[in-house]
């Protein structure tokens, strides 16, 4: 008797396998799991803003927006590159000029530093306005207190 494989004791041949060993491809899975848990909260943040809190729902949106951030020294940046004021108005006419398919002016996500000057919002408000990007969503972070939400209308409640 040899030490070999098992087999048949007549032929000496050894039966197919019929069993896959997944051992391999679960070690992997895991793996990969574990590497999109540590990286997946790094790929969110841009650029560093603390922004304001409010009540309001989230909004649904159709395609990637664009975004125009503020931070805290005044600088702006349109998809995570620096823009200077002058430079600010062709960025713009190029996020225009790609648009969508339907001819609607694409979505823009203004965030701004909640310690920025309104003067500087309102600057870059005007330029977006001015370069026909009209759909303009400011961006905030959900409010810790919650209240009964306040009326948009012109009449108020008593």
């Amino acid at each position: 008797m040899g030490m070999g494989s098992p087999s048949n004791r007549r032929g000496g041949r050894r039966a197919p396998m019929a069993d896959i060993n997944v051992t391999p491809l679960v070690d992997v899975m895991l793996v990969l799991l574990i590497i999109f848990m540590v990286t997946a909260p790094l790929l969110v943040t841009g650029v560093p803003v603390n922004l304001p809190q409010n009540r309001a729902k989230a909004l649904d949106q159709d395609q990637k927006p664009s975004v125009v951030s503020i931070d805290s020294d005044g600088a702006i940046f349109v998809d995570d590159s620096e823009v200077t004021e002058t430079d600010l108005p062709s960025r713009l006419a190029e996020i225009r000029s790609a648009g969508t398919q339907d001819d609607q002016p694409p979505q823009i996500f203004l965030r701004a530093d909640k310690g920025i000057d309104y003067g500087r919002v309102s600057l870059v408000l005007g330029e977006l306005n001015r370069a026909g990007l009209n759909k303009v969503a400011l961006v905030s972070t959900a409010s810790q207190e919650r209240t009964r939400p306040v009326s948009m209308d012109s009449e108020r409640e008593p």
